[in-house]
């Protein structure tokens, strides 16, 4: 009988910027999920998700807001509290706030220390290319791992003013490729890219040595990941060509909120065995 060979997720123990590396080499795919809050953080990590983002999608999805850009560093660090506390395995990255690294590398730093001293987690995710490497290597030489994320950059929404795909256009396309060698030397351990062409991300990956992890990029990153309220259907209204929907929350929510309306208020419940 031949020896089984495990494959580097199922023996990574915790999940290492290494262990990403050495995923891509043996073309293991991989997993990656949002995740702000204890409860679900636990589920996502007890579910066999390689990396949890503590995404800036928690100003959308936990905070109300249209876009990403007035969720704050104390905020980020908060979320980031509540999910390292529940992550055994996942490598946790924490996206780094608008506002928090732009245009002062000094301030990317102060704010990425504050990340990782106050939270907990692993690493930085920042949007950007050669307009944020200063900031990307004076993060790297204080020892924090860094994410970078090109293409559609949901921080930059008033300058894009919609969120279309990106890179369609052969200029935009080359600064893609660009960046994305610029982010490598400058030492990031992954890029993640968003909404872009399918066959640019599959070019991208292939030039490149570190992982890429898509979201509506197509099947050829080295990684996936999706918005966790996205991928359950808590979020109903949000539907994208990219998104798959595993569950349909939202529905199921109401129906069991609404059954406990309906059995208090005919004095279901409490039953005579759900009292002292």
């Amino acid at each position: 009988m031949g020896v089984r060979t495990m494959s580097v997720a199922s023996k990574a123990r915790k999940v290492t910027t290494h262990t990403l590396l050495d995923m891509k080499e043996s073309g293991e795919k991989i997993t990656m999920l949002t995740a702000y809050d204890y409860s679900l953080a636990k589920i996502v990590d007890g579910g066999g998700v390689d990396v949890i983002l503590v995404g800036d999608s928690a100003s959308n999805v936990m905070a109300g807001n249209d876009t990403t850009v007035p969720i704050t560093l104390d905020q980020m660090i908060y979320h980031a509290q509540c999910v390292v506390r529940a992550v055994d395995r996942a490598l946790i990255v924490v996206d780094m706030p608008f506002g928090s690294y732009q245009g002062d590398s000094k301030e990317a730093l102060a704010s990425a220390i504050r990340i990782m001293k106050e939270s907990g987690a692993h690493a930085v995710k920042l949007e950007g290319g050669s307009e944020v490497v200063e900031s990307v290597e004076r993060i790297l030489s204080a020892g924090i791992p860094v994410m970078g994320h090109l293409g559609l950059t949901p921080q930059s929404i008033y300058k894009f003013g919609t969120y279309t795909v990106r890179a369609k256009e052969e200029e935009e396309a080359q600064k893609l490729m660009q960046d994305s060698k610029l982010l490598e030397e400058a030492g990031c351990f992954s890029i993640v890219y968003e909404k872009i062409p399918a066959d640019l991300a599959a070019a991208a990956s292939k030039s490149l040595t570190i992982p890429t992890i898509g979201i509506g990029a197509g099947p050829d990153c080295d990684g996936q990941v999706l918005v966790l309220h996205d991928l359950l259907g808590i979020t109903h209204e949000f539907n994208p060509r990219f998104l798959r929907r595993y569950l349909q929350l939202y529905d199921e929510i109401t129906g069991a909120v609404q059954n406990y309306v309906t059995d208090v208020r005919s004095g279901d419940f409490p039953n005579e065995e759900e009292s002292y």
